[in-house]
């Protein structure tokens, strides 16, 4: 098939490259402009630039796609026979929805409708589902409303969500290269969504990282999963400000005269904080300006104040 891609970051790049592999061709890639990342600072091409680059595919990165004549009109003489978006960015222009011969069809991170939105992963995990998955869709007006195509699932169990979003860029990656035939034969399966059984997944932001203990042991061990790779999930020990990157919920319940945040012990188990329901150890952490660590690593030449309460 001839196809327009549209894509940005490490998610979408799996699904490049198995239309490449499967022998599509690819009219155009369509990526965000690089833009500057990690502590450097540095401009950075988008990992799906990267890879456009790398595969030899020819490659737009527009500073946006709304109003921009000279750019739809350029891709209506491609004439494509479908527009794949998987995690752009930004919403295509309704223009854009007719341009294609067999529609614009979407990878989305969870089982629609639950988790419409632009976080769907960190919010599986947030929300304490068993499973997640990725859906293909049909792009329609409102945010990931199409109507849906086919769905696979997995166990969502003690992931990260790095690793869930790794995982889903290749089971995204399969569902799609299996799937585009029978949406050019027109055998593809077309189910709208139930609206009322929508939920969303809001864009994070860095102060979503901060850990919630008055919430529980449980969210907060969801909360550091849910975090990973970003925004990290922290809390602040004295003035530095501590990442937590692993931890476990301990089937004690505490002592109802703690505070939740407070450190009730430590040892190179781990530091185990009271929360409003239950006891949180924390394994793996990261100090301002260290690598990350376990904590019976940090411990061989630092130390925690137990009762400190972490805020």
């Amino acid at each position: 098939m001839n196809i327009i891609y549209m894509g940005t970051p490490e998610f979408a790049v799996a699904p490049l490259r198995a239309l490449v592999e499967a022998g599509h061709k690819i009219q155009m890639v369509i990526s965000q402009p690089d833009r500057p990342r990690d502590r450097g600072k540095k401009i950075q091409p988008t990992p799906v630039a990267a890879a456009a680059a790398e595969l030899g595919l020819p490659l737009l990165q527009p500073a946006s796609i709304k109003n921009d004549v000279e750019l739809e009109a350029r891709l209506r003489t491609l004439s494509p026979d479908v527009i794949i978006v998987v995690a752009y960015g930004k919403l295509l222009p309704v223009s854009y929805l007719s341009l294609p011969r067999y529609g614009c069809v979407n990878i989305h991170g969870s089982l629609l409708p639950r988790h419409r939105g632009a976080a769907p992963v960190q919010h599986s995990i947030l929300a304490g589902d068993e499973e997640t998955g990725v859906t293909l869709m049909y792009l329609s007006e409102g945010m990931d409303e199409g109507d849906m195509i086919v769905s696979r699932a997995t166990k969502i169990e003690t992931k990260s969500a790095g690793e869930l979003l790794q995982e889903l860029s290749h089971l995204g990656a399969s569902l799609l290269t299996d799937t585009l035939p029978a949406i050019e034969q027109g055998t593809a399966a077309r189910s709208p969504q139930d609206p009322a059984l929508a939920t969303y997944a809001p864009m994070l932001t860095k102060q979503d990282g901060h850990v919630e203990f008055k919430k529980g042991a449980v969210h907060a061990e969801r909360q550091i999963r849910a975090m990973d790779p970003w925004p990290g999930a922290f809390v602040y020990y004295k003035e530095d400000r501590m990442k937590l990157l692993k931890a476990i919920v301990l089937p004690e319940t505490g002592k109802g005269d703690k505070t939740p945040g407070q450190i009730l012990s430590v040892s190179d188990a781990g530091l185990d904080i009271q929360t409003s329901s239950g006891i949180l150890r924390v394994t793996k952490i990261q100090m301002p300006g260290k690598r990350p660590m376990e904590v019976s690593d940090h411990l061989k030449g630092n130390q925690f104040e137990i009762n400190c309460v972490l805020r």
